[in-house]
Formats: C-alpha cells, structure tokens, sequence
C-alpha cells in the first residue's frame, strides 16, 4: 500500500490538471460510476477488481485516474493507502449548522 501512495503523490505532481493520457471523459464518469458502486473507496482488491470488471481499465491507470481525482479534489487520501471518491453519489453529506 505505502508503494500505492507514493505512486500516487509522483503522479499528482505530474497530472495536476490533466486527465491521464489515453483517458477519456467517458472514462472518467465511468471510473465515477464504478467506484460509487462499491462503496466510494478504492484502495484493496475487493473495490479494484469490480472496478477494473465494470470500467475495462487496468488497475495501473485506475491508479493514475484516483491520482487525478486527488489533484483536483473530487477524492480523498484515506490511512490505507487507497482513495474515496467524494463527488457525485458519494458526496458526503454536511454536517448540520446551530441554528
């Protein structure tokens, strides 16, 4: 996992703002689409290889793709390595105000 994410911290650095290439914006909502079901995460086997099934991307570029939803903040680092999505259905709810 530590290997992940620092492939993933190189990465960033390097695709700021530019899907990876070879991507597509179908790729990008289909890797949305996948990750939300199963569960918003992607960081073990249980959540890459249904995404891998479902998007037909290999798990280097599902890899280079959760760099660029990090980069431009459509996903969050977790503890094990792995990312969750926070856009579209899994969108965390807000915390209610005091009123």
């Amino acid at each position: 996992m530590k290997k992940f994410v620092t492939a993933l911290a190189a990465l960033g650095l390097t695709a700021a703002c530019v899907p990876p290439q070879g991507v597509t914006t179908a790729d990008l909502a289909a890797f949305d689409a996948a990750v939300a079901s199963v569960g918003c995460d992607l960081s073990e086997d249980k959540h890459y290889l249904p995404v891998e099934l479902q998007t037909g991307i290999p798990r280097e570029k599902l890899q280079e793709i959760a760099s660029y939803k990090l980069s431009q903040k459509e996903a969050v680092s977790l503890s094990n390595g792995g990312i969750r999505l926070v856009i579209g259905s899994c969108t965390p709810e807000a915390e209610p105000t005091a009123a």
